[in-house]
């Protein structure tokens, strides 16, 4: 993001501002997700099981009995990678038997069913991954060159392959709220579990639900910052 102030008029407020809106929201729903996590991975589950227990039971119940669950490191690393066909669990999340962790899981077990059951948004978003892969990183270079030669055709043509990043931003939120009202229904339809553990499950979900709307809004903002900045020149 550092080129976007430069070559084309030098630094401004409303890329100033950019900047501050990106740093705020990242902020507020990294410490809010943080919150809600350490909240609820104080609340046991009334079952007496890990996250990875009832991430397989939910597997199973839905066609998915095939995935593997193992460990990852770090704190909320958790994911599902369909190359492996495997859950990657966090240790806590794994092997710890909170709401937290039971609804951490659930929701990676949703994104294995997702898969298994061929929902059509992780079919785009998997497509648009080299896609994306590539233009995430291509796009500066071409940009700061249209800059240096002023030549609009490249500049545009960095716009268009930054679209490509806000595509899968948006893609991925379909993705990811599918994945945790799966989760959800299953723990408070399926997994034995009390209404507390419910309840818990929709608070961390939504909490790291809306870290992926912060990350949608932002590269909007950028594009539409770079876009005006184009115009203008």
């Amino acid at each position: 993001m550092g080129y976007y102030g430069y070559g084309y008029g030098g630094f401004n407020m409303s890329y100033i501002a950019l900047i501050v809106v990106s740093l705020v929201l990242g902020l507020i729903t990294q410490a809010y997700i943080k919150k809600t996590y350490a909240k609820w991975s104080k609340v046991p589950v009334s079952s007496g099981e890990t996250g990875a227990d009832v991430a397989r039971r939910m597997l199973s119940s839905e066609g998915a009995g095939s995935v593997g669950i193992t460990s990852v490191a770090g704190h909320l690393t958790d994911f599902y990678d369909p190359r492996d066909n495997q859950l990657h669990l966090s240790q806590e999340n794994l092997s710890g038997g909170s709401v937290a962790s039971v609804a951490v899981a659930c929701h990676e077990a949703g994104h294995a069913v997702q898969t298994a059951k061929g929902y059509i948004p992780v079919k785009i978003r998997t497509a648009l991954v080299p896609v994306v892969n590539f233009t995430s990183q291509a796009w500066m270079i071409v940009f700061v060159i249209g800059i240096a030669m002023n030549f609009a055709g490249l500049t545009t043509l960095a716009i268009i392959l930054f679209a490509f990043s806000v595509l899968f931003q948006l893609v991925t939120l379909p993705v990811e709220i599918d994945a945790s009202k799966r989760a959800v229904a299953y723990i408070g339809a399926n997994a034995g579990l009390d209404a507390v553990a419910e309840r818990g499950a929709k608070q961390v979900l939504t909490a790291a639900a809306l870290t992926y709307v912060a990350a949608a809004l932002v590269s909007i903002l950028q594009l539409v910052y770079i876009i005006s900045r184009s115009d203008r020149n």
